[in-house]
């Protein structure tokens, strides 16, 4: 475990109502502290919390992961050992405020659990088998900085992350694959074990729906992002898309399926709007 010493330990208040400013005590660490961000948004906490970092690997932590003990000197020896990697997380266990039910298991995998029995790495920054999550990302100074660049250069203005109540995903994973744009690697470390907490109310069926019509919507825009031409046209919504949804066994399934391919539908109208926004400008 890392002495307090060698770390700092920065808490992004992200434009909390009056009534819900977090007031922890860091006490206990000699070099934390508090930031208030007033910009509503997943993304502009990151943001914030790379520009403040002095550390040379940033390691962020959603409010409802706790990490094991040794996370943060395992993610160190990572750094120091891999040098060709560029931002990595690891296994996500879940812990379920109550017994989940039997019929959600097959959606645990959108709720950031993830359990692995050796590591994996690619070069690719749309492979899903090797694409770490938000949940205890670790990213080196230079690919956090790469990624404040894009924002700040203008080139991700559209959204790509949690804002208030919206399900809309994926800024973690383009803040990972920005370690692909400079060179380098992103993987999946099976000794880095974090624990995710699960209320019961991200296991109901109206949140699934939409969580998986964001989670959709969301890879369709990263696509358009850092993708080729040839994979995003895969996105395309068919007849037979409609045809399967409709058939899956169980009504909550089929709610699902269709809130996947409505999410889907909805990214290729954004994207669309984007084209023609860039050929309007150009003219």
């Amino acid at each position: 475990m890392l002495t307090t010493d060698v770390w700092e330990l920065l808490v992004i208040d992200n434009a909390s109502a009056a009534e819900k400013v977090p007031r922890p005590d860091l006490s206990w660490h000699p070099r934390a502290r508090l930031l208030k961000e007033p910009k509503l948004g997943l993304t502009q906490a990151r943001l914030r919390g790379i520009q403040e970092a002095a550390g040379e690997l940033l390691v962020f932590v959603d409010d409802d992961n706790v990490l094991d003990p040794d996370y943060l000197g395992t993610a160190q020896r990572v750094a120091q050992q891999k040098l060709f990697l560029g931002s990595w997380s690891g296994q996500c266990r879940p812990e379920f405020e109550e017994p989940p039910p039997d019929w959600t298991r097959r959606y645990w995998g959108n709720l950031v659990i993830r359990l692995f029995d050796q590591d994996v790495w690619s070069n690719l920054p749309r492979l899903s088998e090797t694409m770490p999550c938000g949940a205890g990302l670790c990213v080196r100074r230079e690919v956090a900085q790469h990624y404040l660049h894009l924002h700040e250069a203008g080139k991700r203005s559209m959204l790509l992350d949690r804002v208030g109540g919206s399900l809309v995903s994926g800024g973690d994973n383009d803040l990972a694959a920005c370690a692909c744009d400079l060179g380098l690697g992103v993987g999946l470390i099976a000794a880095l074990k974090l624990t995710h907490l699960i209320p019961p109310e991200r296991l109901t069926e109206r949140y699934l729906i939409r969580l998986a019509d964001g989670i959709y919507y969301s890879a369709v825009v990263i696509s358009y992002l850092r993708a080729s031409e040839a994979e995003l046209a895969s996105y395309r919504v068919r007849l037979r898309d409609y045809v399967l949804a409709l058939a899956a066994n169980g009504m909550v399934h089929r709610k699902i399926r269709l809130a996947c391919l409505r999410g889907r539908r909805r990214g290729i109208e954004f994207v669309a709007s984007q084209r023609n926004s860039d050929i309007s400008t150009l003219r």
